[in-house]
C-alpha cells in the first residue's frame, strides 16, 4: 500500500513545469520501539530543557540558537534570521544542472524518496524529463528545504518514477585518501585471487530483500509476546572469545579448507 506524500509542490526544468508528490522510500515505522519507563510508578518519563546553570525548566518561547565561538560565549541567532538565509521557495525542485550518472559516488547518497506526478495534467512533462535523463545517463542536481535545512538533491529516474535523493553536506564526507592512501599497491597473489574469486562464486546468489532481514527484531517480537503471556526468558548465554593461538595461518591454506568446507556443504 502506497503511503501518503509528505511533501507536495513542482518539478520545474527550464519552463517545463508540473506538480508532483514525494514520500520517502523507506520506512521504520515496522521497527519495535520502547518507552523509558519509571520502574517504581510504571509511568513514562519525560524529558525537558533545563537551564544548565539554575537548573530551572526553559519554556519553548525562550529558547534560542546559539552558536559557540568560546567556553561560555554565544552568538545568538533569532529565527527569523536563520529563516532569511534560506531559499526563498521550498516547494519548487528547479533542476538547474545535470550530471552523469556514474560520476556521483554512492557515498554522497544519503536519503531516498519516491518521486511522482500529482495530477494527471502533468505526467507527460513528468514522464518527458525522466526519460530525457534515463535516455542520455543523466542524474539532475538541485536544491530544496527538506527536513527544515536547506539541502541538495539528486533527481535519479528509476522505472516509471523518480528517486529523489537527498545528498551529503561536503564537509559531512571525509577523504577516503586520509584512510586508504597509505595501504599497499601491489597486487596480490594470483593463485589466491584465484582462490577468493571461487570462494565468491560459491557465495554467490540473486539479491533479496530477505538478505536484510532483522533477526534481532524477530527475536524482540518474540521476547515480547512472551512477556505478555507472562513467560520469562533466560538470558542469553555469553558468546566465548576465540582462543589465541598464537600461530601464523597460512591463507593459502585457510582458503582452501573453506572452498573444500563450502563444496561440500553443497554436496
Amino acid at each position: 500500500m502506497a503511503g501518503r506524500a509528505f511533501w507536495k509542490g513542482y518539478l520545474k526544468l527550464s519552463l517545463v513545469t508540473c506538480p508532483v508528490a514525494m514520500t520517502p522510500a523507506t520506512s521504520e515505522s515496522e521497527k519495535v520501539r520502547f518507552h523509558t519507563l519509571s520502574r517504581a510508578t510504571g509511568a513514562r518519563v519525560v524529558s525537558e530543557y533545563v537551564d544548565s546553570v539554575t537548573g530551572d525548566p526553559v519554556e519553548r518561547e525562550d529558547e534560542v540558537k546559539g552558536y559557540p565561538r568560546g567556553e561560555d560565549d554565544h552568538v545568538l541567532l533569532e529565527d527569523e534570521e536563520l529563516d532569511a538565509v534560506a531559499l526563498d521557495t521550498t516547494h519548487t525542485i528547479d533542476v538547474e544542472m545535470f550530471a552523469p550518472a556514474d560520476s556521483v559516488g554512492w557515498i554522497w547518497y544519503d536519503k531516498p524518496h519516491y518521486l511522482v506526478p500529482d495530477d494527471k495534467v502533468g505526467e507527460e512533462a513528468f514522464s518527458v524529463i525522466r526519460e530525457a535523463m534515463a535516455a542520455t545517463g543523466m542524474v539532475g542536481i538541485s536544491r530544496l528545504v527538506l527536513y527544515r535545512r536547506e539541502r541538495a538533491v539528486l533527481l535519479e529516474p528509476r522505472g516509471k518514477g523518480i528517486v529523489l535523493w537527498t545528498l551529503r553536506y561536503g564537509d559531512e564526507v571525509r577523504d577516503p585518501e586520509d584512510y586508504f592512501g597509505g595501504l599497499e599497491t601491489d597486487k596480490p597473489d594470483p593463485k589466491l585471487m584465484t582462490l577468493v574469486t571461487s570462494l565468491i562464486e560459491e557465495r554467490t546468489k540473486p539479491w533479496s530483500p530477505k538478505m536484510v532481514d532483522d533477526p534481532v527484531q524477530a527475536r524482540l517480537l518474540e521476547l515480547i509476546a512472551s512477556r505478555k503471556k507472562g513467560r520469562k526468558t533466560k538470558p542469553k548465554a555469553k558468546a566465548e572469545e576465540p582462543a589465541e593461538t598464537g600461530k601464523v595461518i597460512s591463507i593459502m591454506d585457510a582458503l582452501r579448507k573453506s572452498l573444500a568446507k563450502e563444496s561440500g556443504g553443497k554436496r
